[in-house]
Order: structure tokens, then sequence, then C-alpha cells
């Protein structure tokens, strides 16, 4: 009988050591089960509040595109010189410089989203005008409307989404600013030409309608409230953003703490951001913006049909190879962006776009000194994409990544509005200069070129940090 009770006790000890394992295993898949399901809620929130924010990028690129291919259709229709119209175009450019200065206060005291409100309202204010526009003064004042908007939204969107993105995301959510901005502009083009321009100015206010409505169901910067003081609202946006099971309490308190330490410093005034406990980060910021911009890129893209025209290529197919390649480009950038790093990706784009200025330069060289004359269209156009693809590889997109994640919060805002104007400035100074430079040497314009954006290669290893894998906290830590 004692036999029997040790069988039966033994055969019980048995079980519950197999039954232990196997409880263990089915919590492990329980587990693994629920972290899948608030990654994947946390990856739903965040993606759908950045397609949100990526609309204002579009609207940016829809607003830049739409000189283009409605040159001669307002001309004509509305009776304009050419020095009026050039000047209706400029105007872009100087609204976006004025959306600049104002943004960085704009998102700090209304919040990001109500900056994008205020950027689509300016946007659609200014396609109204366009459309109903019988003269210069209405197309005049609507084209400086869309371009403050358009400036705005150069500031804000990356910035709010590098907010509230996890830092695994970060730079591949950021990085989707460019290339939105590339498919609007590429959209604009294409059914420009299909399109009346009234017609086109109206379906310009499509983006704006997808942001102002998006901004009501997507939260708030958690940073941003929480630099308010809202430490309810702050905890709500977050725990939306990470899934409502997603445990928040280190991340939360981790920028807490930093929010708490820069309340602590005096508020950032413009004449602030030259303290040496900022000009790291300031220097970053603004360097980058001078290394994207006068390295010839609006000059190139501004005038892509007139230098393939001048280099004896057909000036159709180019420019459309050149838009389809601009998005593909930027799109690979996005997926590499936070696996190969921010640094690497710049360093490699901008040794490609010494080689396509060199190339582009090149073909004119030849073609100027009458040699080599069936090599000179295929070398320009060669030069040319090699450069455009170099550009959305690296160039475009990543030093607003880094910008975004750069300056501390409590001189965001003047910061980024400095760094941003220092973009815009860039942008019309390359733009009005490049013709001038052409009708003072073809192949000396991209020399130059290729000469700046090989300083910029040593400016990006010498200066700029490595930001991938980061919280913007752990960033701050580093340069500061």
């Amino acid at each position: 009988m004692a036999n029997d009770q040790d069988i039966e006790n033994g055969e019980n000890c048995v079980q519950e050591e197999v039954r232990a394992p196997l409880l263990t295993q089915v919590e492990i898949v329980e587990s693994v089960n629920k972290e899948h399901k608030t990654s994947k809620e946390e990856r739903c929130m965040v993606y759908l509040t950045t397609l949100v924010a990526v609309c204002g990028s579009y609207a940016f690129g829809s607003c830049a595109g739409y000189s283009s291919p409605t040159q001669a259709g307002i001309i004509k229709d509305v009776n304009l010189s050419l020095a009026e119209y050039s000047f209706f175009g400029s105007l872009l450019t100087f609204g976006a410089m004025i959306g600049a200065i104002t943004s960085g206060k704009i998102a700090d005291y209304i919040g990001r989203k109500g900056a994008m409100i205020i950027s689509s309202a300016f946007c659609t204010a200014g396609w109204l005008c366009i459309y109903f526009a019988q003269g210069a003064l209405l197309l005049d004042i609507g084209r400086l409307s869309t371009g403050y908007g358009m400036g705005v939204f150069s500031y804000v969107v990356p910035v709010f989404i590098a907010e509230i993105a996890p830092k695994d995301l970060r730079g591949a959510l950021t990085t989707l600013n460019q290339l939105m901005i590339c498919t609007g502009v590429s959209v604009s083009f294409i059914i420009g030409t299909l399109l009346t321009w009234r017609a086109l100015a109206l379906v310009g206010i499509a983006p704006c309608a997808i942001v102002v409505l998006g901004l009501f169901i997507i939260p708030e910067s958690p940073r941003w409230l929480a630099k308010q003081g809202n430490q309810k609202e702050f905890e709500a946006s977050l725990q939306r953003l990470r899934g409502k099971n997603a445990d928040i309490s280190a991340e939360a308190a981790e920028i807490q703490d930093y929010i708490e330490t820069l309340e602590r410093l005096p508020k950032a005034k413009l004449l602030d951001l030259f303290q040496r406990r900022y000009l790291g980060s300031v220097t970053i910021g603004v360097g980058l913006m001078v290394c994207q911009q006068f390295g010839g890129i609006n000059g190139v893209c501004f005038y892509t049909s007139s230098i393939f025209e001048a280099s004896g290529f057909p000036a159709d197919i180019g420019t459309i190879t050149y838009a389809i390649l601009q998005v593909i480009i930027t799109a690979l950038g996005a997926t590499l962006i936070d696996r190969a790093g921010r640094k690497p990706l710049i360093v490699v784009s901008g040794a490609g776009l010494v080689l396509g200025c060199l190339l582009t330069g090149s073909s004119f060289y030849l073609k100027e000194h009458g040699l080599a004359p069936g090599a000179t269209p295929a070398l320009a156009v060669t030069g040319i994409l090699v450069y455009i693809g170099a550009f959305s590889i690296g160039m475009g997109a990543v030093p607003w990544v880094v910008m975004s994640e750069i300056f501390p919060i409590n001189i965001k805002g003047v910061a980024g509005s400095l760094a941003t104007l220092v973009n815009w400035f860039g942008a019309w100074a390359c733009s009005y200069t490049f013709n001038f430079l052409m009708t003072w040497s073809s192949y000396g314009t991209f020399i130059l070129y290729a000469a700046i954006n090989a300083l910029a290669i040593v400016f990006v290893i010498k200066v700029v940090p490595e930001t991938k894998g980061r919280t913007l906290e752990q960033i701050q830590a580093a340069i500061n």
C-alpha cells in the first residue's frame, strides 16, 4: 500500500513538473502576443498621426510645384508680362521666409497642431485668391499667402513628427516629410499639364482640408504638452501614441525630467542662441541648412528644363525622368535612415552631389570648347540625374530630420525659425543667382557647386553627430 502511495505521489510530482513548464510557455506566448498587440497598436496611432502631418508636406510640395506648369496659362489669361509672372513666382519664397520667422513662436504658443491649422488656413486662403484672381494683385496676394503657409509647414511638420515618434521610427517617419514634398511637386507638375491653372489651384486645397480634419483625431505633441505643464494631457497623449497597454512610465519620466531641467533655464531669445551651451546645436542646424541650399539644389530644380535644353537633351523627357527619380530615391532614403544612420547618408549624398556637379560641369566644358559633341547631352543628363538622386537619398531630407532632433525644447521655437529662415534665404539666393552664374560660366557654375558640396562633406564629418537610435533627451545630453 505504501508503495502504491509513493507511486501516486511520484506521478503527481511528474505531472506538476510537466505542467509548470507548459504554464510558463503559455505565459510567455501570451506575453509575446500582448507585446505584439501593443506594438501594433502603437505603430497604428503613430502612423496615422504622421500621415496627417505629412499631408502638410504634400501641401508644401503643391505650392512649390504650381508655378512651373501654369506659367503659359496665367500669362495668357491674366495678361501678365514675363516680369510680372517672375515677381508672382518669387513671392512664394518671400512668404516662406516670413513663415519661417514666425513658425517657431506660433508652434510654441498654440502648439504643433495649432500651427498646422494656421498654415492650412493661409494656404487655403491663398489658393482661393489665385482661383478668383482677374489681375496681378490678387494673384500676388494668393502666392504670398501660400508661401507663408508653406514656410510654417516646413518647420512644424518635421518637429511634430520627431516629437511623437518612437526613437526607432523617428528617422524614417521624419523623412516622409521630404518624400511627400517631392510627391506634391511631381504630382502638380504632371496634372498641371492636364488641368487649367484655376483648377490646379482648387486641387491644392485638398491636402489642407485633410490636415485640418485629421488634426481633430490625432493627439498633440506630448513633449509640447509637458512643456506647457499639462500633465494629464501629456500622459494621455503619450499613452495614445504608445498604445493603451504600453508602459509609458520610463519614457514619461525621462521627458518630464528633461522638461523640468529646461524650465529652470531662462526663456530663450534670438541672441541667446549664441550662448556657449546652445552654440553646438545652432551650428549644426544652421550649418546643415547652408549645406543643403548653397550646394545648388534650387538652381538645378527650378531650371532643369533649361539645363537639358542647353546641353542638347530633350527637356520633356529629362524633366519627367527627374521627377520620377526624385520620388523613388527619396522613398528609398526613408527606409535607410534608421538603418544606415543620418551621418553616413549625408556623407554618401554629398559625394554623389560632387560627382553629379563634376559630370554636368564637364558636359558644359566639352560643349563650350567643341569637344566630343556626341557625348555632351548624355553626360549632362547623367550628371543631373546623379545629382538629384544623391540629393534625394540624404541631403534633401536628413538635415530636416537632424534639425528636428538637436535643439533643446526651450530654444526649439526660435532656433528652428532661424534654421528654417536660413534655408529659405538660401533657396532664394541660389535660384536668383543661378542664371547669372550660368551666364558667367556654365561649367564654372557646377564646379563652384561641387566645391561647396565637398566642403559640406567635411562639415558633416567634423561637426554633425549621429542621432540614430537615441531619444531626443539623450541627443541633447550628448551635444550640450
